[in-house]
């Protein structure tokens, strides 16, 4: 089970400090979503149930070679990004702020997982943290693997 909310940042933290992973992922569906990703020199394949604040998750390893095969045959965008690991002191959560490459920069967005509904209800977001949109679906990266751009 996941339990997270996403937010929009009004400023970024100090990454020059911070452990990161650099991640590229594509979508074979997203209704239920079935994306494989690459991160770092980790391959797999993870399944998402529905939901917006709480749903299934399942991860699968792969190779890379299998990696490669199944992302050639996904739909739409692939999403690259690099993940930050940021500690939001005093609460033993942390951020995982994406900053995506291109088509999608220059959105920078934070991820905070959970171990309970209540503990999600009744996390302060940092006043470094923006807008929330957990909620807004455009801001699911499935959502984003079938944006268009010219």
């Amino acid at each position: 089970m996941e339990i997270e909310k996403k937010y929009l940042l009004k400023k970024n933290p100090d990454f020059s400090v911070c452990e990161y992973h650099k991640i590229e992922q594509a979508y074979l569906c997203t209704d239920p979503v079935v994306r494989v990703r690459r991160e770092d020199e980790t391959y797999y394949m993870t399944y998402k149930g529905r939901g917006m604040l709480v749903r299934e998750e399942y991860n699968l390893p792969l190779n890379k070679e299998a990696y490669e095969h199944l992302k050639a045959k996904a739909d739409g965008n692939v999403i690259g990004k690099v993940r930050y690991l940021v500690p939001l002191n005093d609460t033993g959560l942390t951020a995982e702020v994406d900053v995506f490459d291109e088509p999608f920069a220059p959105l920078v967005m934070a991820e905070v997982e959970f171990e309970s509904e209540e503990q999600a209800a009744a996390f302060v977001a940092p006043d470094w943290f923006g807008e929330e949109v957990t909620f807004d679906g455009r801001y699911h990266n499935s959502y984003m693997s079938k944006m268009k751009f010219e």
